[in-house]
């Protein structure tokens, strides 16, 4: 596993459990964004509440929520300007994984259901990277905070985004 990653595994969680009210509870408005870069790779681990998404966290039941949960998935699993890395990084989606249970015909589990996308970017000039435009507040207008956490070459830094700030910087 590359450090980045394994360092965010082992020691970031740890520091957002305070934004979390209990195991498997979120809070509406507030999604987290785990970044890493490790070498030419920047991956990036989005949580959000599905509230916050598309306005529910069940199983869709009309045939406008069913459509309304598929166009989501899709939009999500070709992020295209969702996230954009450094212009100068020259960073290229090389895989992404959304995982959302409940919208996909599994089951309902608990009252709070999310959704967790994992985005992995090869970049051809790391070390350009200084940070990532997002369009989170623009695309989903339930989402009110950012919290994020970054795992670099030069450390590891929590940031909160409040709207409408659309950009995450870390130092180089």
């Amino acid at each position: 596993m590359p450090r980045a990653a394994l360092l965010l595994t082992l020691i970031l969680p740890c520091a957002l459990l305070p934004a979390q009210a209990a195991p498997g509870a979120h809070q509406h408005g507030v999604v987290t964004l785990e970044v890493a870069i490790d070498g030419a790779e920047l991956s990036l681990g989005l949580r959000a509440p599905l509230d916050d998404l598309i306005g529910f966290e069940r199983a869709p039941r009309t045939a406008a929520e069913r459509q309304a949960a598929a166009e989501l998935l899709r939009s999500l699993r070709a992020p295209g300007a969702l996230f954009e890395p450094s212009a100068a990084a020259g960073c290229t989606l090389a895989a992404a994984t959304v995982q959302a249970p409940v919208l996909e015909g599994g089951a309902a589990g608990a009252d709070h259901a999310e959704l967790v996308a994992d985005y992995r970017y090869q970049c051809a000039q790391p070390q350009a990277l200084r940070g990532l435009k997002h369009r989170l507040f623009a695309d989903f207008r339930r989402i009110a905070r950012i919290d994020a956490a970054v795992a670099g070459p030069r450390g590891q830094a929590l940031h909160k985004l409040k709207r409408p700030a659309d950009t995450l910087s870390w130092p180089q």
